[in-house]
């Protein structure tokens, strides 16, 4: 099962997204904060697998909040839901290695999705939203010629999981996938990191989608 935080003020999209998670018997909804101190108080307390948050909340923002969840509660994977004209947000978000991007107006099936990929120890954007980090963050993640220069220093099975990478895949779904332990799949994923220049795996992630591989 896995066991999901909600965070957001407003009362009519909290209702929303519970709806949408509820016809997922696989998912569970275990706390709701309308705030971001009552969410980094409700994580720290049911330590839930994926903590979704919006960005503009009350005595503390998504960001910062969930920040510090993944500071406090490691195993819980942070989750923004976002909306277009917030590339400020998102900015600071993926440079305090927030795992997932994903829009409150977006697909249902893509928050499952997302949620599933997030428990798994995978990152997350939604299509929508990778398109848009790509074309804002293009100054911040280095030119186009740049970026294909790093990948092409990539060994082929780096190649091959910074792909999988790229599609939100944990690392043992990777290790799965390419038939490897998954220590190796870690090692290979610390290399990626390294050569790309890349802080986190989101900023991987968005390499790989400029680079033409996802």
């Amino acid at each position: 099962m896995i066991r999901v935080l909600l965070a957001d003020d407003e009362p009519m999209i909290l209702a929303g997204v519970q709806a949408v998670l509820s016809t997922d018997p696989a998912v569970t909804v275990v706390a709701q904060a309308r705030d971001g101190r009552e969410a980094i108080a409700l994580a720290q307390a049911h330590r839930p697998d994926v903590a979704l948050l919006d960005i503009r909340m009350p005595a503390l923002d998504g960001i910062t909040a969930a920040a510090e969840i993944g500071r406090t509660v490691p195993q819980t994977a942070a989750c923004i839901l976002t909306t277009f004209g917030e590339d400020q947000y998102v900015a600071r978000a993926i440079g305090e290695g927030i795992q997932g991007f994903m829009l409150k107006s977006g697909d249902p099936r893509e928050l499952l999705a997302g949620v599933h990929a997030l428990a798994a120890g995978g990152a997350y954007l939604s299509p929508a939203v990778a398109q848009w980090v790509i074309g804002h963050l293009r100054d911040d993640l280095a030119g186009l010629e740049q970026i294909q220069s790093r990948v092409e220093r990539l060994t082929r099975r780096e190649r091959d999981v910074l792909t999988l990478l790229g599609e939100g895949l944990s690392n043992g779904q990777i290790a799965r996938r390419l038939h490897l332990v998954e220590g190796t799949v870690k090692a290979h994923v610390s290399a990626i990191l390294v050569k790309l220049h890349a802080d986190n795996r989101v900023q991987a992630a968005i390499v790989a989608h400029r680079a033409g591989l996802t």
